[in-house]
């Protein structure tokens, strides 16, 4: 059996952070659940992967504690703001 990973991307409806989930399809890296994060302009939008669109959600209202790695494709501004939540929670 192959270990899964639970992945959040921060930034998940930007340039980066779209090309990060498209390098994480094409190296069919082992993703459990992908959680796509971003502000509250860009939640509710969606960004294909493996064939289906995935809902972006609003960053300020998840819980790290699901996601076992994060990716902050954002700005300095987010990534001070939310990467230390990230780490207390348990999320590298």
């Amino acid at each position: 059996m192959t270990q899964t990973f639970e992945i959040a991307v921060i930034g998940a409806t930007g340039t980066v952070g779209e090309t990060l989930v498209q390098i994480l399809e094409e190296l069919e890296f082992p993703v459990g659940t992908l959680y796509l994060l971003a502000g509250s302009n860009s939640a509710g939008a969606s960004v294909p992967f493996r064939g289906k669109n995935v809902r972006v959600k609003e960053v300020d209202e998840f819980d790290f504690s699901k996601a076992q790695l994060a990716f902050f494709a954002a700005g300095p501004a987010v990534t001070l703001s939310f990467a230390p939540r990230a780490t207390a929670a348990g999320c590298s």
